[in-house]
């Protein structure tokens, strides 16, 4: 293993392209910590625990959120600006081809981050809004109006467009995808706190949930990273040409992944069931009983842990397959397929293999869309198991963490191959 490690500290380029990352990560950890102007947030960490919603978006601010920083609201823009833009292919067949060329990507990509800076501003509000009317002694800290709260949009956009510009240089060097790499940064450096908590509410009688939370935490690492590169390989064959009065053929196989969507699923769900709750907020003081009383009913059952859990569930369970049916196109690969001379054995070109494909699919994806939704709702299962809040495993936090440093591993290990096969 040290071996590896000084092969690729050896490379020029790759060392270089390490140590730039690390400046990086440092540059966003320092830029974690300076707080929003106008902004107090005293005890912002005990009322994100409360809340199911934020507590997930301070995951994916990289845990900036519980300072409330100038980049409080970490990447989530430029994430919903990037999905919103993959679900368009699907709506206008223009956007669709334009994906497909390399020019028309780039267009694609300058016009996510033109909508990351409006989409920041819009979370931005919202988010203090939440907090302001939600908050309850936090509310004094939120204070905001005026000329505060444009500085404090002001500063919470900037500061994501700046993440963004760091994840684009992190993903220039080739050694991960930038943008995962700031969230996984932002979890690894939320993990020493956790483990302090955990240590200083620590007493005998907490002894089995200690030791039931390090065992179930590894399984979940485990039972992550084997669904995370499980997949099926359809196997296909191509025509080359006949030789020797015979027909040659060259096997193949066709990739389908397990977990398809990644992280996506859950984000999709996740910006789905806040809405009936966000906007109950703005109807709770509503002059009509009736709109009050049905506003405030919202409220109180999506508190419930129950009713979200079971709502979160079936909705990344739906979202798998949606997402999945938007990267995935079986009749595009089946046509595909049949213009490069390629067929799956005993399978006929054309519509038996869309179907074929739309049929297998389906059926890989069912494990996939299972796994990711207790992974969503295991953090509900593991505090009303243990009755504590410091001793819930984070399922989605680990498949980011396993994902993306799978991803690093391959990426730094194909830069290491082809430096080898160049020499």
């Amino acid at each position: 293993m040290w071996e590896k490690f000084l092969s690729i500290w050896r490379i020029k380029e790759l060392r270089n392209s390490l140590l730039f990352l690390m400046a990086m990560i440092t540059v966003f950890r320092v830029a974690a910590h300076i707080t929003v102007p106008g902004i107090d947030p005293t005890g912002l960490a005990t009322f994100l625990d409360s809340n199911q919603f934020l507590g997930l978006l301070n995951v994916f601010s990289g845990g900036t959120l519980e300072s409330f920083s100038l980049v409080a609201i970490g990447v989530a823009p430029y994430i919903t600006a990037s999905i919103t833009f993959q679900l368009l292919g699907m709506i206008f067949p223009q956007v669709e081809e334009m994906q497909k060329e390399a020019t028309g990507r780039e267009k694609i990509n300058r016009w996510t981050r033109y909508a990351t800076a409006p989409l920041a501003l819009v979370q931005g509000y919202g988010l203090i809004t939440i907090i302001q009317q939600q908050g309850g002694h936090l509310s004094t800290g939120f204070d905001l109006g005026g000329f505060s709260l444009l500085a404090a949009l002001l500063s919470m956009m900037a500061g994501t467009m700046f993440l963004m510009w760091l994840g684009e240089l992190i993903s220039e060097k080739g050694v991960g995808n930038g943008i995962s790499v700031i969230i996984l940064a932002g979890i690894i450096s939320g993990l020493p706190t956790v483990v302090q908590q955990i240590i200083a509410t620590y007493t005998s009688a907490e002894l089995f949930n200690v030791i039931m939370y390090v065992a179930l935490t590894l399984v979940t690492v485990v039972a992550v990273v084997v669904i995370n590169e499980g997949q099926r390989n359809v196997p296909v064959q191509y025509a080359r040409g006949i030789r020797g009065g015979t027909s040659q053929k060259v096997q193949s196989h066709l990739p389908l992944r397990v977990n398809m969507g990644g992280m996506i699923p859950i984000i999709f769900a996740i910006s789905i069931i806040v809405f009936p709750p966000l906007l109950a907020q703005f109807f709770a003081d509503a002059r009509s009983e009736i709109v009050q009383k049905a506003a405030n009913w919202v409220i109180v059952i999506f508190a419930d842990n129950l009713f979200y859990g079971v709502v979160f569930f079936l909705l990344v369970f739906s979202f798998t397959f949606f997402y999945a049916a938007i990267i995935f196109r079986p009749d595009q690969v089946a046509e595909n397929l049949q213009k490069q001379g390629g067929f799956i054995p005993g399978v006929r070109p054309g519509e038996q293999t869309q179907s074929y494909l739309e049929w297998l699919r389906n059926r890989i994806l069912l494990g996939g869309a299972l796994f990711l939704s207790i992974i969503a709702v295991l953090p509900l299962f593991v505090q009303a198991a243990t009755g504590s809040p410091n001793l819930a495993v984070g399922g989605a936090s680990i498949l980011i963490v396993v994902a993306v440093l799978i991803d690093m591993v391959k990426q730094i290990e194909a830069q290491v191959a082809m430096r080898n096969y160049e020499i």
